[in-house]
């Protein structure tokens, strides 16, 4: 009678622990139920943007060192936008050379400068996955931060920064990481709260900041930036001509 007894309960428990388990476990379809088969579910592809524009700079057939200029634009599809309170923003460097690039240079720049570039068709989507990708040189604490102009006038610059003082590096910011700051743009200068994010669907114009003062020729202080590219959605713009 005991062995019958014990029996039984061992054949209950079982019982349970297996009604248990069936309970635990996700149903699954009706197909993965019947032949006892496990499709897991393919998570939705992450659509990274193509190239929105891209901007290398265009020296004179004289070369050397010299201010810039809207004719310093070598991508017809955009307009040079200069920030600049005080002093100059210069271009130097040579097409090919991996040491000195043609780029911007901030030294001369005696508040805190800014350069952006619009499209002239197109607003700019960058939201999900955009990106901006530069191609830096720094000296001193100064570095290279990237701004927007929305659609509604705002300038907002990030709280992330690129640049480094042994090298030209090229890096990449996701403007998705970005917190960012009210910007100035007379002056160039933050001014409000940080806010954690923005409707970055309309943005007119794209670029990058000196948030210091150059200390002109020599170590000290300022940004070089040679190649940009932006990664992102194109918006088309009001009555705007392809």
């Amino acid at each position: 009678m005991l062995r019958r007894i014990a029996s039984i309960l061992e054949v209950t428990g079982i019982g349970a622990l297996a009604a248990l388990a069936c309970a635990q476990a996700p149903s699954g379809t009706a197909q993965q139920r019947a032949t006892g088969t496990f499709v897991p579910v393919e998570r939705p592809a992450l659509f990274r943007p193509g190239l929105l524009f891209k901007e290398g700079w265009k020296q004179t057939a004289q070369g050397g060192e010299h201010p810039v200029t809207p004719d310093s634009n070598d991508n017809p599809r955009l307009d040079l936008k200069l920030y600049i309170p005080a002093g100059q923003i210069l271009l130097t460097g040579s097409a090919g050379d991996e040491n000195v690039p043609i780029h911007l240079w901030t030294g001369l720049c005696t508040s805190p400068c800014a350069v952006a570039l619009r499209d002239k068709t197109h607003l700019a989507d960058l939201s999900g996955l955009a990106r901006i990708r530069l191609n830096t040189k720094t000296s001193g604490f100064h570095q290279v931060r990237p701004i927007v102009k929305l659609a509604d006038g705002t300038w907002w610059v990030g709280d992330r920064a690129t640049g480094t003082p042994r090298d030209w590096l090229v890096s990449e910011i996701s403007y998705a990481d970005l917190h960012w700051l009210k910007l100035d743009i007379r002056r160039v200068v933050t001014v409000g709260n940080l806010v954690d994010r923005l409707d970055l669907t309309r943005v007119e114009e794209i670029g990058f900041a000196d948030l210091m003062p150059g200390s002109g020729h020599g170590a000290g202080g300022w940004v070089d930036v040679a190649q940009i590219e932006v990664y992102g959605r194109a918006v088309p713009r009001a009555g705007a001509r392809p």
